[in-house]
C-alpha cells in the first residue's frame, strides 16, 4: 500500500547531517513506491506562535506564514519524519517552532506513523534522550493515535559531511524503504 510520506528537516544547514539523513529516508521511501517529499523548513517563513488563543475558536492561525500550508500537509500525510540537530541537549529552534504553530489544528494530525532522526556532535547517546523524549512529549501527549516507528541516532556527527560515512545512513534508507 501507497503511503504519504512527509520529512520535515529542521537542520538550519542544507546538506546538514539531519538534512542528508532526510533525503536518505526519501530516497529509500520513493524507491519503495511511497509518495514521499521533504519539507526544508529553513527554506519556509514560520512565525513563533503569539500564545494569541485566536486558534481556538477558528482553528485557523492569525499569521500569514508557510505554516498554513505546512500544517496541511502535516493532517493529510500517513507518515511523518520529524528531524532535528541537537543543540545543547534538545531539538533545535526550528523544529520547536514548527510544533508550536500546529496548535490551531494539532488534533487533525492523528492516526500517523512517526519516525524521529536526531544528529548530535555528542558520541553518547544516552544524551538525546531529551530531545526525543520533547518530540515524544508531542505525539505521544498531543497526537490521537500516534504510532512512534522508528528512531534514527547519529551521534559524533558536527561538521557537515561526517554523517556520510556514518551507520545512520544505511538505518535512514532502510527506514524509509520500509515505512
Amino acid at each position: 500500500m501507497n503511503k504519504s510520506v512527509l520529512i520535515l528537516s529542521a537542520s538550519p544547514r542544507n546538506g546538514g547531517n539531519s538534512d542528508t539523513l532526510c533525503d536518505e529516508f526519501l530516497r529509500g521511501a520513493r524507491e519503495a513506491g511511497h509518495d514521499a517529499e521533504k519539507i526544508f523548513l529553513r527554506d519556509h517563513k514560520i512565525g513563533y506562535c503569539t500564545g494569541c488563543g485566536a486558534c481556538g475558536s477558528t482553528h485557523k492561525c492569525v499569521q500569514s506564514d508557510d505554516m498554513e500550508k505546512i500544517l496541511d500537509k502535516m493532517v493529510k500525510a500517513d507518515v511523518i519524519v520529524m528531524a532535528t540537530p541537537v543543540y545543547f541537549y534538545t531539538m533545535d529552534a526550528q523544529m520547536k517552532t514548527l510544533i508550536d504553530r500546529t496548535v490551531p489544528r494539532y488534533t487533525e494530525i492523528s492516526d500517523k506513523e512517526f519516525y524521529f532522526i536526531v544528529t548530535a556532535a555528542d558520541p553518547d547517546q544516552s544524551n538525546l534522550t531529551r530531545t526525543v523524549d520533547g518530540l515524544r512529549g508531542f505525539t505521544e501527549e498531543c497526537l490521537p493515535d500516534s504510532n512512534e516507528k522508528g528512531v534514527i541516532y547519529a551521534t559524533g556527527v558536527w561538521q557537515s559531511g561526517e554523517i556520510l560515512n556514518h551507520s545512520a545512513m544505511k538505518q535512514a534508507y532502510s527506514m524509509g524503504k520500509n515505512v
